[in-house]
């Protein structure tokens, strides 16, 4: 049997943000204004041909601004309420840390397009970018979210002529298109995988898929990597903001929009969609597929990135 082939993991610190834990987990343990300053992480995924030898690397979101006054107004406004913020060290400095550039950099994957993930794409100015469906649309105008002041986008973020929207998940016809196949990479269609019913197997080797992650916001989605024959880091992006919810010890937080009391606002687009997310997830951490040891990281996991430092497991560590 082929040794199935693998990658490297290393996440990139990329700026971080104070979350209000009333917006986000239910109940608030004590203090209903309690917040809490977390990460926005980004991840560097390197995958290497056992055929060919050639070195693919992947950035997975760019995390927050360097300059936030370079956001749209309506995301500077929003800003004030996830004081303090900080964009630095940003991904192109954590890239340095490990002697790479923006030029070594061949797809960056957003998982999503709040404020808080996409950095500034006009850096990678040479990479190819991959959404999930209904991210442009998003970014155009030609859907709006009312679920809170975290909704607001910005048109022009990425390069139209190297930017791929996948297709929406089970639409593998003649007639809807969701190829990844620039720069080399072969064309991929989503398929189910153990617990999770649609995936893309990027390097049709089975060492990285993007995962259909719904809702949090349209386009959502998450990357499954083979680090391992036997161990995988499944990249959760905003599926949920608290390791607390994965193990069922909090809820998803609703509040009343203060504008309109008539309107229940949440953190994710579609709430129901997002728990039915987060329990395909938990069975992959709970080791209830067939897939082996799968390790669990939120994007602002902060305990989980002070863990990780220790460990060596930013760049320029190793795995």
């Amino acid at each position: 049997m082929d040794r199935p082939n693998t990658v490297t993991v290393h996440a990139l610190a990329a700026g971080s943000l104070t979350l209000p834990e009333k917006f986000f987990i239910d109940p608030v343990d004590n203090d209903s204004e309690s917040r809490k300053t977390v990460p926005s992480l980004s991840f560097l995924i390197q995958h290497k041909c056992q055929f060919s030898g050639k070195v693919t690397r992947l950035v997975f979101d760019l995390g927050i601004r360097r300059d936030p006054d370079l956001y749209v107004d309506r995301v500077r406004k929003h800003l004030a309420t996830r004081q303090p913020v900080s964009g630095f060290p940003d991904v192109i400095h954590s890239l340095s840390l490990g002697s790479l550039t923006n030029a070594d950099i061949d797809y960056v994957i957003l998982s999503h397009v709040h404020w808080d993930h996409i950095g500034m794409p006009w850096d990678f100015s040479e990479s190819q970018f991959i959404v999930g469906n209904g991210s442009l649309d998003l970014l155009s105008g030609n859907s709006s979210m009312s679920n809170g002041s975290h909704s607001n986008f910005e048109s022009g973020l990425l390069p139209h002529e190297r930017t791929i929207e996948l297709c929406g998940p089970g639409r593998n016809d003649s007639n809807q298109s969701n190829k990844v196949h620039d720069r080399g990479l072969q064309e991929r269609t989503w398929e189910p995988l153990n617990e999770l019913p649609h995936t893309i197997d990027i390097f049709s080797d089975g060492s990285v898929f993007i995962v259909n992650a719904p809702g949090h916001l349209p386009g959502h989605i998450n990357l499954l990597c083979r680090v391992s024959a036997y161990r995988y880091v499944y990249l959760a992006g905003d599926a949920c903001h608290d390791r607390r919810i994965l193990a069922g010890e909090k809820n998803i937080a609703e509040w009343t929009d203060p504008h309109d009391t008539d309107r229940i606002c949440c953190i994710h687009a579609d709430r129901a969609q997002a728990l039915e997310t987060l329990r395909r997830i938990g069975r992959l951490e709970r080791g209830e597929t067939s897939l082996g040891e799968v390790e669990v990281v939120l994007a602002h996991d902060a305990e989980w990135a002070e863990d990780a430092r220790r460990r060596g497991r930013y760049l320029p560590g190793t795995l």
